[in-house]
Formats: structure tokens, sequence, C-alpha cells
């Protein structure tokens, strides 16, 4: 199989940061622990779009949630969303 498409993490709404995180079944404390250096009033402040991570944190939190998805469900939420 190919490598897939990857959505840009900057084109990302907060919305569909949300829906990508609970689609993947992780909850923002879930994420806290598997990123880094991110805590949940990070993800919050995401997925509010009251501010958003460095373009390397972004791409973290995409391969932690792509990990769990399909390409088809990775481009249904961040093309509608």
């Amino acid at each position: 199989m190919g490598e897939r498409a990857r959505p840009d993490v900057e084109a990302i709404s907060p919305d569909a940061w949300r829906l990508l995180r609970v689609a993947a079944g992780f909850s923002q404390r879930d994420v806290e622990r598997e990123v880094d250096e991110v805590m949940q009033a990070h993800i919050s402040m995401l997925e509010s779009g009251t501010r958003a991570l460095s373009v390397d944190r972004r791409e973290q939190l995409l391969d932690l949630y792509v990990a769990e998805l399909t390409a088809e469900q990775v481009d249904a939420l961040v093309e509608h969303f």
C-alpha cells in the first residue's frame, strides 16, 4: 500500500481537531499522556480556536490520531468540518 496523503495541519479547523481526537478514541488527558510536553489546556485551546500549537506539535497530534483512523475517516473529518 502506498503512502497516504496527509492533510495540511495548518488547514485543519478547531472542530476537525476535536473530531479527529474523539474519533481516534482519545480524551484530552489521553493526549497529554501520549505526547510529550502537550497539556490538556493546549488541546483545549487548539480545539476552541483560541490558540494554535506549533506546526511540529500539530504534526505529532495528527500522527497520533491518524494511526487510529482510516484515510477516509481523516479526509471526511478534515474536509467537512
